[in-house]
């Protein structure tokens, strides 16, 4: 027999002189184990959305570090839990509290438009021209409109997509000036009447200021007042026998129509925003 069958038969290598081992087997011939890497876990939420601590930092709130800390000691929830995962991501409709407040990703914007005669005041697309129509390239966040102006009423309306500015603004109300056309002179002691504060339908209407607009016809009238629709000046009037032929929102607490074009809208400045936080 030669040497290279006997080196086949004893399992010698050629090389070596060892013995060699079966191809994809251990020394007792049973297949080693598969070694299975650990794969990383998927996230508990899709994948569509925005982590929550960018979520927290578009708000304004909190640089994201800071935000991933907070997260951490949950002071904050998503649709009513509260989240202390990393890495969570939020759905565009989900409902993020911070605090028990409720906060958007979107930065807050603060539009004053100059209303023209013709526009109604609301969101809904069948009411003809509104004054979304108006204030449509402001922002491609969605706003809505504080307080009203009747249709064929002008001048300043607000604008926002901060819900708590919105809700201060309508619970506490802020200082509007209003010029009034009447169809008839007002008389002086309908005035009075409005001073004191007229009872109308069980309820007490209440006025700033009232009074006849300097260097015009008495038919024209400076009006202050909280209240944020339009509609209480015509109750105002309706009760004292005068039909209300011209509204026009003159100002708005701090607010001016200086420079401000019937029709057009411009932001808010810091300053602004500031004067109003004192009111």
């Amino acid at each position: 027999m030669s040497k290279q069958k006997d080196n086949k038969r004893t399992g010698k290598s050629l090389d070596k002189g060892k013995r060699t081992k079966p191809f994809g087997k251990d020394s007792r011939g049973k297949k080693p184990k598969e070694i299975t890497q650990n794969k990383p876990s998927k996230p508990s939420n899709p994948s569509d959305g925005i982590r929550l601590n960018k979520y927290i930092a578009n708000s304004g709130i909190c640089s994201r570090r800071e935000a991933d800390m907070y997260i951490q000691v949950g002071s904050v929830s998503v649709n009513g839990t509260v989240v202390s995962e990393m890495g969570f991501k939020v759905k565009p409709n989900d409902e993020v509290k911070f605090d028990g407040r409720k906060i958007s990703p979107e930065a807050k914007k603060y539009v004053l438009l100059n209303k023209p005669k013709g526009f109604a005041t609301t969101t809904s697309d069948n009411k003809g021209n509104t004054v979304m129509d108006l204030v449509a390239n402001a922002s491609s966040i969605p706003l809505h409109p504080i307080g009203r102006l009747g249709r064929n009423a002008t001048g300043l309306l607000l604008f926002t997509n901060d819900d708590d500015f919105m809700q201060k603004f309508t619970r506490r109300g802020v200082t509007r000036l209003f010029h009034i056309e009447l169809d008839k002179n007002l008389k002086s002691e309908d005035i009075q009447r409005i001073k004191e504060g007229l009872k109308i339908n069980g309820k007490t209407i209440d006025v700033e200021e009232v009074s006849w607009v300097n260097n015009a016809p008495k038919k024209e009238v400076g009006l202050k007042i909280k209240h944020i629709g339009n509609s209480v000046i015509r109750t105002i009037f309706d009760h004292l026998n005068y039909n209300v032929v011209k509204v026009d929102c003159v100002t708005i607490g701090p607010l001016t129509k200086k420079d401000l074009p019937r029709g057009r809208w411009r932001d808010l400045n810091e300053l602004e925003m500031n004067n109003f936080s004192m009111l």
